[in-house]
């Protein structure tokens, strides 16, 4: 007897743009934050929401925004926007609690830009990420999870070393003197960093060399834009961007982005983008040292969407290959609406199928 049931097959869906976009964005409260440099990295969240929704507004989308708070459910259950950009970076002032945002999306069937639950999760613990870059071949430096000052030193791990906040991204704590040239420093440094942010500390080797920075972002198939970052001026032994860099003086001074293509790094960043549950778009740093070998030193999902007059990394560098911030808006757009229709007939088709 014939089987008529069949696998579901890919679908080909051609969408529009929405006529409705909620923009949410954290809920920024000064004593949410345990020191002014992690709020200066959000504090200006609800003021770039409203220039992002001022683009879609040109584009012909009504735009409605809110903070990613409490009242975020029931706000979205009255106000029904298509589809929602996902801008939330931390939930009174925790960047792990985030990953609740998509939760909320995902229980009201809206769809949304960016990385999902589980994606957003893995991203505020660097050291799980180091693991899945390592384990899936992806290079990394050596590195080592600190949850105390006097945790015992991996001899594998040689100085100079960096130290980084394991759950908090934005460049807090990346000073001059987050790189340790002995282990004096190094215990310093951590013990200042737990006893300030009550988290875990990365420490991994610094490799000295050339810095690129890559960005992804995903339509049909990922594409992928590679630029390296020239450093214009630095007084510091070890050049790297700093927090002072990216938020108390003008980022231009300090570094400025030229193409970079190598066909090896972009299938480094594809495999990096998948295995750390990334979506949508994805901004990756890395560093070449002298013997031309790439080292993965951090890795964002959803990064700082914004246009070029923010310097926000991946306009400043997807503008260097001739694509504008309307064309970065309209390109996550479509591709949140072509996965969440796709996603339907998906599920009608294996209904059909099992019937």
């Amino acid at each position: 007897m014939q089987n008529n049931k069949s696998t579901p097959k890919k679908f080909e869906v051609e969408v529009e743009l929405p006529k409705r976009v909620g923009i949410i964005y954290s809920d920024v409260q000064r004593d949410y934050f345990p020191t002014e440099s992690q709020y200066i990295t959000e504090k200006d969240a609800e003021q770039d929401a409203r220039l992002i929704g001022e683009y879609l507004e040109t584009l012909g989308i009504a735009v409605l925004l809110h903070p990613g708070n409490a009242e975020l459910p029931e706000w979205l259950r009255i106000n029904a926007p298509e589809i929602v950009i996902n801008l939330v970076d931390s939930i009174k002032g925790t960047e792990s609690l985030a990953s609740a945002i998509p939760g909320v999306l995902e229980l009201l069937d809206i769809p949304y830009t960016g990385a999902d639950i589980l994606g957003l999760s893995l991203d505020t613990n660097k050291f799980v990420i180091k693991k899945l870059l390592q384990q899936n071949g992806v290079p990394v430096p050596y590195y080592q999870l600190f949850n105390s000052p006097n945790d015992y030193l991996d001899p594998v791990i040689r100085f100079p070393l960096i130290s980084k906040l394991n759950a908090i991204h934005g460049s807090v704590e990346i000073t001059k003197d987050a790189v340790s040239e002995n282990e004096k420093q190094l215990r310093k440094r951590i013990r200042y960093l737990i006893r300030t942010y009550k988290q875990p500390v990365l420490v991994e080797e610094f490799i000295s060399g050339r810095e690129l920075t890559v960005i992804v972002l995903q339509e049909k198939k990922k594409k992928v834009y590679q630029a390296e970052k020239v450093f214009t001026h630095s007084e510091n032994k070890y050049v790297f961007l700093t927090f002072e860099d990216q938020w108390l003086s003008d980022i231009n001074v300090a570094l400025h982005y030229k193409e970079y293509e190598d066909p090896l790094l972009k299938e480094y960043v594809k495999k990096a983008f998948n295995v750390t549950k990334m979506a949508g778009y994805a901004k990756f740093d890395i560093r070449l040292d002298q013997s031309g070998r790439y080292f993965f030193i951090d890795t964002n999902c959803n990064p700082a969407l914004g246009p070029k007059e923010l310097d926000v990394a991946m306009s400043v560098i997807l503008d260097l290959y001739g694509i504008s911030f309307h064309e970065i808006l309209k390109r996550l757009i479509l591709n949140t609406v072509k996965n969440a229709s796709r996603k339907k007939q998906l599920v009608i088709a294996k209904g059909i199928a099992a019937a």
